[in-house]
């Protein structure tokens, strides 16, 4: 199938054309023929797969056709809330391409900078917004958006809404929102608890799931090494001298251990940068840029900054630590073997950590292959030595819990309000708490 075969008007058709783009992928050959008929949606799709497309080029199309654009002053036509910064921006980019020559408006609100910018575009009128909850709500309450001319609504990403604290804030703007819509909800993975809030927001929809929710990149080569805590960081640049490691997303679980992996790095003589929450926007836009530019080789990430990275021919994915929630893992291997290309996922795990990679290997119904030839292979210990679930295990530590995470229910990469007795290196003082408000 073509996209022509989709009843796509002439000017996404020449943007499509525009941007390289011949066939549609499965998410989006089964979601826009839905969209354009204007019926709620429930799409489920792992990451890579087109979704941003498949609800992008339905509501251009179906904006474009309507009659009330061009009468007075626009009014906010469609409203697309999306976790993190880099989800917003990675969004706006793609309705300015697909809408490129369909003449509508949109814009892209986020936290962690000024709000004249965003405040000056909204006072002249536009037919898209792309928002992140915090300063979503923000504005609204300082009048600046009016929410009562929203025809489409578009969820996206909403499994990671809901890890990231958020459910309370999409309440909220939902509760803004007028009754007859027509509501678009995209997720990853289908928990109970994503099942549930789609039913409060969806009326009749239609279900478009492409993959199980637990299945991983086909086309990502996953490998496992086991090793000591205190070689992770040899190990990794041992790795690092293989010229096939063309780009590298590192993850670490907490922001103070992306610094850290960095500087190790950068003293090393590899060019490195961190993206987290701590880090302000235009830092975090200037060291995505150069990475995806091929500035810098290896980018260190936390889960939540990663989430919305998305890096044509990222070879390598490095789990510097074994994430202590497993469906995190899909998502980060995910990063790489985008788009039906392949790539490779490099775990590192200690004896501490072979509790989350049997919890991982339960999730995907698969043992992760165990690389034995490396010079810092750990001997003590073995996956098939894992101990049983009873007794003493290690503690799990939620980094994206309320006390730690890097975001809030009110504003993007600051921090939580909730009490936590889990106490981290990177949970920020109150100076910091201020200023970020």
């Amino acid at each position: 199938m073509s996209f022509e075969n989709l009843d796509l008007i002439e000017p996404i058709l020449r943007a499509l054309k525009t941007e390289g783009y011949e066939t549609p992928t499965p998410i989006q050959e089964q979601a826009i023929p839905i969209i354009l008929q204007r019926k709620d949606l429930l799409g489920c799709a792992q990451t890579g797969t087109g979704k941003t497309a498949a609800f992008a080029i339905p509501i251009i199309q179906i904006l474009h056709d309507s009659e009330n654009l061009a009468r007075g002053r626009r009014k906010i036509k469609a409203l697309i809330v999306t976790p993190t910064r880099e989800l917003a921006i990675q969004i706006g980019e793609s309705f300015a391409a697909y809408g490129r020559y369909a003449g509508l408006k949109h814009t892209v609100i986020y936290g962690g900078v000024g709000e004249r910018p965003q405040t000056d575009a909204l006072r002249q009128g536009i037919d898209i917004l792309i928002a992140t909850p915090g300063r979503l709500l923000d504005l609204m309450n300082q009048g600046y958006i009016d929410l009562r001319s929203i025809e489409m609504f578009v969820l996206d990403e909403a499994d990671r809404m809901l890890d990231m604290g958020f459910i309370h804030d999409v309440k909220r703007i939902i509760a803004e929102l007028p009754r007859e819509r027509q509501s678009l909800f995209f997720s990853a993975t289908m928990p109970g608890d994503i099942v549930k809030l789609s039913a409060t927001i969806l009326k009749n929809p239609l279900k478009v799931e492409i993959t199980p929710d637990v299945t991983t990149a086909e086309k990502v080569e996953q490998q496992m090494y086991m090793v000591n805590y205190a070689d992770k960081r040899s190990l990794l640049l041992h790795l690092l001298r293989n010229p096939e490691i063309v780009s590298a997303l590192v993850f670490t679980r907490t922001k103070h251990g992306a610094d850290k992996v960095v500087q190790f790095l950068q003293k090393n003589g590899h060019q490195a940068q961190a993206i987290h929450g701590n880090k302000s926007q235009n830092a975090r836009q200037k060291a995505l840029s150069d990475f995806k530019g091929g500035k810098i080789r290896i980018l260190v990430a936390t889960d939540i900054a990663a989430r919305g990275i998305d890096v044509d021919d990222l070879s390598h994915v490095i789990n510097y630590e074994i994430p202590n929630i497993p469906e995190t893992y899909i998502h980060r291997i995910g990063r790489t073997g985008r788009a039906g290309q392949s790539g490779i996922a490099v775990s590192f795990c200690d004896n501490t950590e072979i509790i989350f990679l049997r919890d991982i290997q339960r999730l995907i119904s698969q043992t992760i292959p165990v690389v034995k030839d490396h010079p810092y292979a750990m001997t003590d210990f073995t996956p098939e030595k894992a101990p049983a679930k009873t007794g003493r295990q290690p503690i799990r530590r939620d980094h994206n819990a309320p006390a730690a995470r890097e975001t809030t229910n009110r504003r993007e990469n600051t921090p939580g309000r909730h009490v936590s007795t889990v106490q981290t290196e990177d949970k920020p003082t109150r100076s910091l708490w201020k200023r970020r408000y």
